[in-house]
């Protein structure tokens, strides 16, 4: 095996084994694998993803009854997420067992806008995942990914609500599940420095200046004030943001 592809296991760290119950937590309160045979994961090869398919393949079969993971990267000139050599994920699955599913997205620097592109790329995901058999797909929003979408939605719509821990598309004929919901994004990122596949960064240049980055922005300036600032907000979210929790 490359010795670049980092080998992971996250029983042999203290923070590993946070990060694992954190999202044996997640899957439990919501069931998000209940009656699950294989499961698609969204893997765009930045540390969120990558600590996502580590942890679901560290928990499959212990605790939980055994899934199966598929892996799907959407590509392309100008994709949300990391710019990474297809060599290295296929790397990372092979060792891991994991099947990995490639699809390439149109975007271009003429048309790329987050909405038609965000689209594009779930209905790649989407197809894919069917593809495999797999009737849901796990994405990498975290905790703090949670905060900034209660946050835009309140100051820019006026809503209260945040990331849901389960979807089910109806017009897709799939669920998207967001195990990490419980997961900061500083443990995630202190999670792959530890193990070596922290070093990708954001390559779309629209998301560098979206509102979900100015609100980011935002909350680094209130955690001067409320320190907790992040956590609040995410449990307020699955509190009181939305009768669609999918809490059973």
């Amino acid at each position: 095996m490359n010795s670049l592809i980092p080998k992971v296991d996250p029983k042999k760290s203290q923070l590993g084994r946070r990060l694992e119950s954190l999202v044996r937590k997640a899957l439990y309160d919501f069931h998000l694998a209940k009656d699950c045979k294989r499961m698609a994961v969204a893997l765009s090869g930045g540390k969120d993803s990558l600590t996502l398919l580590y942890l679901l393949h560290a928990i499959s079969g212990y605790g939980f009854p055994p899934f199966e993971l598929v892996a799907i990267h959407v590509s392309g000139e100008f994709s949300c997420g990391a710019g990474i050599q297809p060599e290295y994920l296929s790397g990372i699955c092979e060792s891991l067992g994991v099947p990995l599913v490639f699809r390439e997205s149109t975007q271009t620097l003429d048309t790329l806008e987050c909405y038609s592109c965000s689209r594009e790329r779930r209905k790649l995901l989407f197809d894919a995942a069917k593809e495999h058999g797999c009737d849901r797909i796990a994405f990498g929003h975290h905790r703090d990914d949670n905060a900034q979408t209660l946050l835009l939605n309140l100051l820019h719509k006026a809503e209260f609500a945040g990331n849901l821990p389960m979807v089910h598309m109806q017009n897709y004929e799939m669920t998207i599940t967001r195990p990490l919901i419980y997961c900061s994004e500083s443990d995630i990122r202190t999670f792959s420095k530890a193990n070596g596949f922290a070093r990708i960064l954001c390559r779309c240049p629209v998301g560098q200046n979206s509102k979900r980055k100015q609100v980011d922005q935002l909350m680094d300036e209130m955690e001067e004030f409320f320190p907790n600032v992040r956590t609040n907000l995410a449990q307020a979210s699955l509190q009181y943001g939305s009768e669609k929790a999918n809490r059973p």
